[in-house]
């Protein structure tokens, strides 16, 4: 066994000792114990633990891959995932304000994906062990709310109906305004008994809608999702914010900084988080590169009332970034890229003329490296919220302001 004292967490959440080796599930200043193979460290134990270490309100802590700082104490965890978009800014020589930190309730999460294998008697469900393809069968959660948490019901009977006896099913499970969107992937060729199978259960455990690989083969009524009290149904699997309150956080920071523009250029609009409350109040262009979640944006300004225009276009903005002639007249922009970041369509930005921008992250490292772009071409990073909507995770969001410094 050896003995390490831990420095620092990593961006996933790992303790880092000199090595560096990996540890899971500790904290700075920490000294452990354990058996290193290449740079990781095994059945660890805590010799010294850290004041900020606190006992996981969830029994399956140890073994889900679900959460990662249980262990911690919360005023601990918020300040790390401040640090962790500080540290990246600070990689480019970037400074800025940051606001206190917005957390999402526990029990407050409206997705779920549920593995589900098929056995001799019936069918395993819960979530992938930690860096494992073991299934792990969860009873509670502390992150989900309750009725997410019926998925793994659903995706136990979906997986006796269809799954395969060498692949497990995966099972999203998504809580919407009329009920449970489900959609399964990695099970067996639809066939005419299998979909009345699956019928049968949508209808039987009320499910709104039932997706088998991308084809929906039931609707018991189309689900619905409000942004800001629009009404919007999505296609199956489509982009949505994890938690209401994450969502309201991000959305409180758009509307700040893009306040009395009249003319919004919402890129990678998605089904309309963002574009849809914005248009209460200024005209929308909204671009997304998914067909599917485009019109579903468009329909559901079709149908909701007293909304400025709202135009939409379906673009891959990654090989085509809107460049600056697309955006003269535009008072304001809102970015909501994907994880990779919008590195093509913020090079144009940094060329174009645009008072303000909003940038919504899932990343801080790549939203640092487009911060620098953009600072470098001009632009001012007036502040950062941090919203934690996966809470006890190392997932880290965030809302950004920048002002084109001539603008100032």
């Amino acid at each position: 066994m050896t003995e390490l004292l831990i420095k620092r967490l990593g961006l996933h959440g790992d303790g880092i000792a000199e090595g560096p080796v990996y540890v899971p599930r500790v904290l700075p200043g920490e000294t452990v114990e354990g058996r290193i193979d290449g740079q990781m460290l095994h059945d660890v134990k805590v010799l010294r633990p850290s004041d900020r270490r606190v006992s996981a309100p969830c029994p399956h802590y140890k073994s889900c891959g679900g959460c990662q700082l249980q262990h911690a104490d919360d005023a601990f965890v918020a300040d790390w995932k401040v640090d962790v978009v500080r540290q990246a800014l600070s990689s480019h020589n970037l400074e800025t304000v940051f606001r206190e930190i917005e957390t999402s309730p526990p029990k407050s999460r409206r997705r779920a994906g549920f593995a589900a294998r098929r056995t001799k008697k019936g069918a395993m469900v819960g979530f992938h062990g930690r860096a494992s393809d073991t299934i792990i069968p969860v009873e509670r959660c502390e992150i989900l709310d309750p009725g997410v948490l019926q998925g793994a019901r659903i995706a136990e009977e979906l997986a006796i109906a269809g799954a395969s006896r060498k692949t497990a099913l995966a099972v999203s499970v998504t809580l919407g305004k009329s009920g449970l969107d489900v959609a399964a992937s990695k099970g067996k060729p639809l066939d005419g008994p299998l979909r009345q199978r699956l019928a049968a259960i949508c209808e039987a455990e009320v499910i709104a809608r039932l997706s088998w690989d991308d084809e929906i083969v039931a609707v018991r009524t189309p689900p619905l999702y409000e942004f800001d009290r629009i009404s919007v149904s999505p296609p199956p699997g489509a982009f949505l914010q994890a938690t209401l309150h994450g969502e309201a956080a991000l959305l409180s920071a758009v509307r700040e900084i893009t306040r009395g523009a009249g003319r919004i250029v919402d890129l990678f609009a998605g089904c309309g988080t963002f574009a849809l409350p914005l248009a209460r109040h200024s005209e929308v262009h909204a671009v997304e590169g998914d067909g599917d979640m485009i019109a579903a944006l468009d329909a559901g300004w079709r149908h909701a009332d007293g909304l400025k225009n709202v135009t939409t276009e379906t673009r891959d903005l990654f090989r085509r970034p809107l460049v600056p002639m697309e955006l003269t007249k535009v008072d304001a922009v809102v970015l909501d890229p994907p994880r990779a970041g919008a590195e093509a369509q913020v090079v144009e930005l940094a060329k174009a003329d645009v008072r303000r921008l909003a940038y919504v992250s899932c990343n801080p490292v790549t939203f640092a490296r487009d911060a620098a772009v953009l600072c470098a071409a001009g632009y001012v990073l007036d502040w950062v919220q941090v919203v934690d909507q996966f809470r006890w995770s190392a997932h880290v969001e965030l809302a950004a302001s920048f002002t084109a410094a001539h603008m100032r």
